[in-house]
């Protein structure tokens, strides 16, 4: 789990005494430059440092206001005041000091670290980064400043160099338990678990009160598969730090492996303490009350999840088992057709790899379309997609239909046109002219357009689904079903018609399922919903339109 890990020994009061001499020596220096009538500031910061030093936290912030009511730009008193507003529980506080004195002295190492981990722990991982990789800079050899910029990687996603800054904060400081713990905790993430394993259990032997210790050594048994030792360490993890809520999780997910579903369920029932209406916590209760054969329970568990995500699979699969478990057959089969159904919806070939790939440029295209840069997007296609299958007509098709949804008619027409001139079996360039005419209501035109994609590739699913809202139109109903069942598509406004073209084939069974995958699928359109909800009272659904309505 990535959270910011503190280092051993390294706190606003160890790095008080750190400073003093650093304080001095710049305080002397200010006085030198300035001649004899600073000395009295020197002796200032001196008196202010021993009442740090002794505890009267209270008299030394009263000499630093004063220090900075005659010179706010004192650099030496800003740090000072920072440490102590640190010192005192004023975190947020502190950093706003820090970062001030920092944009005074922009190169201090101190400042730069100190700015730094605020930032990291402010969730401000790119700032952090670019602070913590600066103090490296000014001084490669300060350990803390290694250890932290390497949890600055670590939390932004960049574990190969957060590995690097913490063998060089190791090699810095090679006794250190948080560096031993924070390095076996990034070898496991970068695929060298065995080692990681290693340096955690050493960490463990000399600072078994490191936080979170136990957490990331089952974390690593669970990654090596060893489930015995993740399980102990998880417990001891839950038993040092009962608020952990990533620790019960973890303990939960073990347990369920090792089929401890007594344990898994009161992991998950304290999971769930700290994270209420958690969708996936509430599905691993359910299973573990199915599996403890407490049916009833587990029914209400698992609609409680499916009135928060209704696309939940395994919620029906379960939901079916607790039902047949409690002798409600119907029940039982509806909810076992209707995992069916949403299974063979996940796990159909919905596009290809190249048309997922183009999410990542869409809105870059989009923009460039809308600067009359039209060569730029096409060069745009092209590049995001070198190395791969994808041809000069696969771009053009792209340009079209991203021209098309941006309401640009004639230009999207002509770069689709130019893709089949290029290449006739391009795929998606029929398809989207037909969705064209089929939102003009020129079904002769649409129908024309879907049949030349299919007869180039049967199995696309678009041209499948679009294929049945022609016939739904066309008052085909049997055929409008057959095409948008056989597609697979998940579209709540074409799984609508396929429920409507159910209910005029006097199919309420199937009808009934797909009403229940729109609403599923659909639950954020409430235009859609009401339609629905409507449709089901005409056809005399009123129990279910109640319950899908709630």
């Amino acid at each position: 789990m990535k959270v910011l890990r503190p280092r051993a020994g390294w706190s606003a009061g160890v790095l008080l005494g750190a400073w003093i001499a650093t304080l001095l020596f710049a305080a002397t220096l200010v006085a030198q430059s300035a001649g004899s009538t600073s000395s009295s500031t020197t002796q200032q910061l001196r008196q202010a440092l021993a009442l740090a030093q002794s505890g009267d936290k209270s008299g030394a912030m009263n000499l630093v206001q004063q220090l900075l009511q005659r010179d706010p730009k004192f650099v030496p008193a800003i740090k000072l005041k920072g440490m102590l507003l640190e010192e005192t529980g004023k975190a947020a506080e502190a950093g706003t000091v820090y970062e001030q004195g920092l944009s005074l002295a922009p190169n201090d190492p101190d400042l730069l670290l100190k700015t730094g981990v605020y930032k990291l722990a402010s969730g401000e991982h790119e700032q952090a980064v670019a602070l913590l990789e600066h103090s490296t800079r000014v001084n490669p050899n300060d350990g803390d400043a290694q250890y932290y910029l390497a949890q600055a990687y670590h939390l932004s996603g960049d574990d190969k160099a957060a590995l690097a800054a913490i063998r060089v904060s190791l090699k810095v400081d090679p006794n250190n338990p948080s560096v031993w713990q924070k390095y076996g905790e990034l070898l496991c993430n970068t695929g060298d678990c065995v080692g990681g394993l290693k340096w955690l259990l050493k960490a463990q032997k000399t600072g078994a009160a490191l936080p979170r210790i136990d957490y990331d050594i089952a974390v690593t048994d669970f990654k090596l598969m060893d489930l015995a030792g993740a399980a102990q360490s998880a417990q001891r993890a839950v038993t040092s730090q009962p608020d952990d809520a990533a620790a019960w999780q973890l303990l939960a997910a073990v347990s369920v492996k090792l089929a401890k579903w007594q344990e898994a369920e009161g992991a998950f029932k304290q999971l769930l303490v700290f994270k209420p209406n958690d969708v996936e916590a509430l599905l691993g209760l359910g299973q573990c009350q199915v599996e403890l054969k407490d049916y009833s329970t587990a029914v209400g568990t698992l609609q409680s999840v499916l009135r928060l995500d209704p696309t939940r699979l395994l919620a029906h699969f379960y939901l079916s088992r607790a039902f047949a478990g409690l002798g409600k057959t119907d029940e039982a089969e509806h909810e076992a057709r209707l995992h069916q159904l949403m299974m063979e919806q996940a796990t159909f070939v919905r596009s290809t790899a190249d048309e997922q790939r183009e999410n990542a440029i869409k809105a870059e295209a989009r923009q460039l379309l809308k600067a009359h840069r039209e060569e730029d997007a096409l060069r745009l296609y092209t590049e995001h997609f070198k190395g791969t299958s994808a041809t000069r007509a696969d771009a053009y098709v792209f340009v079209g239909k991203t021209y098309l949804f941006m309401g640009a008619t004639e230009d999207g027409l002509r770069n689709l046109r130019r893709a089949l001139q290029v290449d006739p079996k391009v795929r998606g360039a029929h398809t989207y002219e037909g969705i064209l005419a089929l939102r003009d209501r020129d079904l002769s035109k649409a129908e024309s357009e879907f049949q030349a994609e299919l007869a180039n590739d049967p199995s696309y699913q678009t041209a499948l689904a679009e294929m049945g809202e022609v016939r739904y139109h066309q008052g085909r109903w049997a055929d409008a079903a057959e095409q948008i069942a056989v597609s697979h598509t998940m579209t709540p406004e074409l799984l609508f018609l396929l429920c409507d073209s159910y209910f005029h084939l006097g199919d309420t069974k199937n009808a009934g399922l797909t009403a229940e995958l729109v609403a599923a699928y659909g639950r954020n359109n409430p235009a859609l919903m009401k339609e629905l909800q409507n449709l089901l009272r005409v056809n005399g659904q009123v129990e279910l339109a109640q319950r899908l309505g709630s």
